[in-house]
């Protein structure tokens, strides 16, 4: 079958969606995640934007190892030169040059004609072809484009040296049918269009982003462009993940496959929704929490009957252990470790047992008791396994008319039981100064961060915190339905993990 290449920009045009931004680190986790994914090319980032951009780029090119890394530039001098400085150490770089195309653009932004348009296009993508073989250019807003006039950009540009030609609906304006046919026009008007790879990068504005890019394949292009859970500017990109499952789970419609690992793309899409801090909807296609989860009486019994009564796609293959089975107050021990299992947890003797007796605590608490719950509380588990203090009781007093208070409760390294009380600017800061009563260790807190695991009025929440000592940072974590429950939880992580540094200097 014929192979349709997987062009990831999530690291370009994903992290211009309004309110992203990844560190040069964040931005290497999640390519080296890509990479595992088995994406073809990876847009590393706009070099010329920023010196943070170029950092990043550069250090992608420097670690990636298969994937193809790509620098977008605008057609001028500077950008492709900046492009190629940023990927010229990646094992496989590529410059993508992009330019407007449309009228409206030209006139309106621009201010230049076609005839200047045409000129730039050709001398840019020269310009990066001395760097590297590899060049793609991107006639911007093709969509609205005259398509004889793109037809003649094609022809251009690929004289020059262009391997990839990009198509862009930069502004999501197609619709699929007329796509489409601007593909159709272009593979058979270019009369060079044989010597490089069609390519399709579509927004959405109207919904229609994946839709337009499926067309698109279907009538030839050979490259898709698009991101992890679909973010990107305004309404985002074409979503990876539906892309490349709609081509698997399709074949007989499509007789294409693609070089992706199926099985890494949940892990990647939390990755990015975890950096990038954008929450993915529940009912999201592919990898919202509802995709693989059965509420109604029906389609319950037809899953557990025979899956495909219900699930067109299994679970596995996107790296989800199995379809949803929703975990209550009722469910006994082996069902439970069943869950566990599942999840990818061996855990025996005494650990299980406090892991069931604190599920069955949050099953009292929750109606519904979830995997991504499970998981956060398995995960809170372990970090309680090895410490020295152990958070045993904690009461909170606040309100607008009255002084926080808080009494907390602690068993030492020996055993006993250890119990102090403290004001505080809020309910928080009391449960602190409590704790920082007991423990005694010096510290100072630097940073304190809030999310919801799960969604719902009883949902886990995450607390995330970092504490400053003698110069060295520690981080804690927390987990609970009570959110100030899981701040002591978090500070009690990163003391214990405080004061096991500071008895292995000692030791």
């Amino acid at each position: 079958m014929d192979k349709v290449a997987i062009f990831d920009t999530t690291l370009r045009d994903g992290e211009q969606a309004a309110g992203a931004g990844l560190s040069a680190q964040e931005k290497l986790q999640i390519a080296q995640q890509l990479e595992r994914l088995g994406v073809d090319v990876i847009e590393a980032g706009f070099p010329v934007s920023s010196p943070g951009d170029f950092e990043a780029v550069q250090l992608i090119s420097k670690k990636v190892e298969n994937s193809a890394v790509c620098a977008l530039a605008h057609a001028n001098p500077e950008a492709v030169d900046g492009a190629w400085e940023a990927i010229r150490k990646a094992k496989r770089p590529r410059i993508h040059v992009f330019l407007s195309a449309s009228d409206i653009h030209l006139f309106y932004q621009l201010k230049r004609t076609r005839e200047e348009i045409l000129q730039v296009s050709r001398d840019m993508v020269a310009r990066a072809k001395k760097y590297t073989e590899d060049v793609e250019f991107s006639p911007m807003d093709a969509s609205r484009t005259e398509p004889a006039y793109i037809y003649q950009i094609l022809e251009a540009v690929i004289k020059a040296g262009a391997t990839t030609v990009n198509i862009p609906d930069t502004v999501g304006y197609a619709v699929p049918q007329e796509y489409g046919d601007l593909i159709t026009g272009i593979l058979t008007n270019v009369p060079n269009i044989g010597n490089t790879v069609v390519s399709v990068h579509c927004h959405n504005d109207l919904g229609l982003a994946v839709a337009n890019s499926l067309e698109a394949i279907r009538r030839g292009a050979r490259q898709v462009e698009c991101t992890i859970n679909g973010i990107g500017e305004r309404a985002g990109n074409a979503s990876l993940e539906e892309i490349v499952m709609a081509l698997k789970t399709r074949s007989d419609a499509y007789g294409l496959t693609t070089n992706i690992d199926t099985t890494q793309i949940h892990k990647t899409s939390r990755l990015v929704s975890e950096l990038t801090g954008f929450i993915v909807q529940p009912n999201k296609a592919i990898i919202g929490t509802n995709a693989f989860r059965h509420q109604s009486g029906i389609h319950q019994d037809g899953v557990i009957k025979k899956a495909i009564t219900y699930e067109i796609m299994d679970p596995k293959t996107i790296g989800i252990p199995a379809s949803s089975l929703v975990l209550g107050k009722l469910s006994g021990r082996h069902a439970f470790q069943e869950r566990l299992a599942e999840l990818g947890y061996v855990i025996e003797g005494e650990a299980f047992k406090h892991a069931f007796q604190a599920f069955k605590e949050l099953a009292d608490k929750k109606r519904e008791v979830t995997d991504r719950d499970i998981e956060s509380l398995i995960e809170e588990e372990l970090r309680t396994a090895t410490e020295i203090y152990h958070l045993d009781h904690i009461e909170v007093t606040c309100g607008d008319h009255s002084i926080p208070t808080a009494t907390v409760r602690l068993i030492g390294p020996n055993g006993q039981a250890v119990a102090d009380a403290a004001l505080g600017t809020g309910p928080v800061d009391a449960v602190y100064e409590a704790i920082n009563r007991i423990v005694r260790v010096p510290n100072k807190l630097t940073e304190f961060t809030v999310k919801s695991v799960t969604e719902g009025i009883d949902a886990i929440g995450e607390v995330l915190i970092r504490i400053e000592s003698d110069g060295v940072t520690y981080t804690g974590r927390g987990a609970s339905t009570d959110i100030i429950v899981a701040s002591a939880k978090a500070y009690m992580n990163a003391l214990n993990r405080l004061l096991a540094a500071k008895k292995t200097r000692k030791d």
